[in-house]
C-alpha cells in the first residue's frame, strides 16, 4: 500500500525527510522490498532530490556516520610519526562522541524487523576495512610493525563499530556509545600500542 506524504509534517530539510520516510519504510515493508520511488513518494521529493543528498538507499542509513569516519581518517592520516595509542583512541572516540539517534542507529535497533541484517553486515565490513586500514596506518607510521598495526587497527575499529550496534541495541536514548567504547578499550587492553 502506497501512503501519500503526510500533510502539514514540518520539514526540517529534505535529507532528514528522506530519511525519515525511508526509515518508515524500512519498518512497515523491509528494506529489500523498498524502493528509491517508494522512497522519495514517501517523503514528497523528488528522484533527483534523494540523489542530491544519497547515492544509494544505504547511504540513508550511513551518510552521518560515514562523514564521522571520514574526519577521523584525516586525522589519523595527518598523525605521521607522532601517533600514540592515546591520540588514536582519542580521535576514535570523537567518531561515537554526542551521536545522537539517527537512522543507523535505529536500523541496528530493528535489523531483523526491517529485513536489514544482511545489509548491515556487508556494509560494517566496508566502514571496519576502512577504519582499521587508516588505523593500521597510523600505527605503522609511528614504528609499529605491520603485523601487530594490522591487528590494532582491526581490534579499535571492531570496537568502534560494535560500541554503536551495542548502545542501539540497549535503546540510543540510554547512556552513550562513547561510554560503550571506553569499556570497550578495556577489552583490548591486551594490545598495548607499544612494544
Amino acid at each position: 500500500m502506497k501512503m501519500e506524504p503526510r500533510a502539514g509534517r514540518p520539514r526540517a530539510s529534505s535529507r532528514e525527510t528522506l530519511a525519515e520516510a525511508a526509515c518508515e519504510l524500512f519498518l512497515e515493508q523491509g528494506y529489500e522490498a523498498t524502493s528509491v520511488a517508494d522512497i522519495t513518494q514517501r517523503a514528497g521529493v523528488s528522484r533527483s532530490s534523494f540523489f542530491n543528498y544519497f547515492s544509494s538507499k544505504s547511504d540513508v542509513l550511513w551518510t552521518g556516520l560515514d562523514e564521522r569516519i571520514e574526519q577521523a581518517v584525516a586525522a589519523l592520516s595527518g598523525m605521521g610519526t607522532d601517533a600514540t595509542g592515546e591520540a588514536v583512541r582519542d580521535t576514535l572516540l570523537h567518531i561515537v562522541r554526542d551521536f545522537a539517534p539517527d537512522p543507523l542507529a535505529l536500523a541496528l535497533r530493528n535489523a531483523v524487523a526491517m529485513g536489514l541484517q544482511e545489509e548491515l553486515v556487508t556494509d560494517t565490513g566496508i566502514r571496519h576495512a576502512r577504519l582499521a586500514a587508516a588505523i593500521a596506518a597510523a600505527a605503522t607510521s609511528s614504528g609499529i610493525d605491520v603485523i601487530r598495526a594490522d591487528i590494532l587497527g582491526a581490534a579499535q575499529a571492531a570496537a568502534v563499530l560494535s560500541s554503536l550496534r551495542v548502545w542501539a541495541e540497549h535503546g540510543a536514548g540510554q547512556g552513550s556509545p562513547e561510554a560503550v567504547l571506553r569499556e570497550s578499550y578495556a577489552a583490548i587492553h591486551d594490545l598495548p600500542w607499544g612494544t
